[in-house]
């Protein structure tokens, strides 16, 4: 029994291989994926072969190469999670981080379950013993973790990983990992022991408390991007009302002189002799009439933001038509109605005015009642490719930190009044689509 012990001093790396495995794959379905289907499979298969041939070969491989091949397996692991995620290097290395800190506990775990039950409870060293402790040990320890993670799948798209807090993780893991390892290298430390079940406890509450302090960071990490998301969401809301009641002010201004105008003209006509003084005349009169009759929808919120944004379509030469009922959008308050349509609007008006061809730069927004439904649609089109993450565009701008928030404001009001937002985009054709219930 002696020479028994001995032997299992040292976990096998195919333990590993499966752990590391199984814990990239669980963050690469946390993540929004790169590739579906056989590719990403393949891509994960290619991982653990890869990835085991490596670890057998390095197997018994001497003391001194034992950090420079931990580093070949975390790239290893890094390159399977950036290749197989949508997402930047940064944010792959974080979850790779977890990941890694993950699988080691997930190994250390089992292999001490196993010697503990050969070693106290005297059960004979069979492969069927080894299945179960592996199967039992892992099936806890990733059910556990999918049910915690799962909660933060949807932020995960969209979560921002600076150099900081990649360097809090970094330093969060290596600490973790050379603690629980520390016993295999250097025995004569503090921290290190010779006798294989404490070596084996020293590694698996190590990378326990690892898990659980790289977790509570995430968790941190999601609550205050998401509590900085709100006040950000809260500060354009208030921004877009106050921009309403600006333009709100400068149209009924203009409304005025125009209304002054008519008077004036009809002056002037009464004075004018010439044929070419009343052909201008009723040119003027004629451009008076368009500009009353336009954005004239029955929701003075509604026409001034129509209003406002027809003159800046005007400005960058976009045609905008409009066909809106908006007496029944009188269920919404004044604040969501100008960040609805103010951020939809704003949305549109960038996107075509990137089109060099005047004859494509067209926005169409119609709202509509349909059944027990109000219906708004607001299309344009648009030149290049729109990426997708969790069903909204990813922003194309260059700062991603501070830019996307309009198409989620909108989302928000939808949803606050019992609505949902769907986006399409294909053929250079862009829809944004609103259902509220009424």
């Amino acid at each position: 029994m002696e020479e028994l012990r001995v032997n299992l001093t040292n976990t096998p790396g195919i333990y590993y291989v499966i752990a590391y495995f199984l814990s990239s794959c669980l963050y690469i379905r946390m993540n929004p994926r790169r590739y579906n289907g056989v590719k990403l499979w393949g891509i994960q298969l290619l991982y653990l072969m890869v990835l085991g041939c490596f670890m057998v070969f390095t197997d018994n491989i001497d003391k001194a190469y034992f950090w420079p091949c931990m580093a070949v397996e975390f790239c290893l692991q890094w390159a399977v999670i950036y290749l197989c995620c949508r997402t930047d290097g940064k944010k792959a290395l974080y979850f790779t981080i977890r990941a890694f800190i993950l699988g080691e506990f997930a190994a250390s775990l089992e292999w001490q379950m196993f010697y503990f039950g050969l070693t106290s409870m005297q059960l004979e060293l069979n492969m069927g013993w080894n299945l179960l402790f592996l199967t039992v040990s892992h099936g806890v320890v990733f059910s556990i973790m999918y049910l915690l993670e799962k909660n933060y799948r949807e932020e995960n798209a969209t979560m921002k990983i600076t150099h900081k807090e990649l360097r809090v993780v970094a330093f969060l893991g290596i600490s973790v990992y050379a603690i629980s390892n520390i016993s295999y290298v250097f025995r004569t430390t503090p921290f290190s022991s010779q006798f294989p079940a404490e070596i084996f406890i020293i590694r698996t509450l190590a990378d326990l408390g690892g898990v659980c302090m790289l977790f509570a960071y995430h968790m941190q990490l999601q609550e205050l991007q998401s509590r900085l998301e709100k006040d950000f969401l809260q500060s354009m809301l208030q921004l877009q009302y106050e921009n309403y009641k600006i333009s709100a002010e400068s149209v009924e201004l203009v409304n005025q002189k125009y209304h002054d105008l008519k008077h004036q003209i009809a002056f002037l006509r009464s004075e004018a002799d010439s044929e070419e003084k009343n052909a201008c005349l009723e040119q003027m009169e004629q451009e008076i009439r368009a500009y009353e009759a336009q954005n004239k929808t029955g929701n003075k919120v509604l026409d001034t933001i129509l209003t406002t944004k027809s003159l800046q379509c005007q400005r960058q030469g976009i045609s905008l038509t409009c066909v809106v009922d908006g007496k029944e959008m009188a269920f919404m308050n004044s604040m969501d109605l100008s960040a609805l349509f103010g951020n939809a609007l704003d949305n549109a008006i960038e996107s075509v005015k990137k089109i060099s061809n005047p004859e494509k730069r067209l926005i169409h927004l119609s709202v509509a009642r349909q059944k027990n439904f109000m219906r708004i649609r607001v299309e344009n089109c648009y030149e290049g490719d729109i990426c997708f993450e969790n069903g909204m565009p990813v922003t194309s701008k260059h700062d991603k930190a501070f830019h996307g928030f309009g198409t989620k404001s909108i989302r928000r009001i939808a949803e606050k009044y019992g609505g949902s937002m769907t986006i399409r985009a294909e053929n250079g054709w862009f829809e944004l689509r609103i259902l509220i219930p009424l």
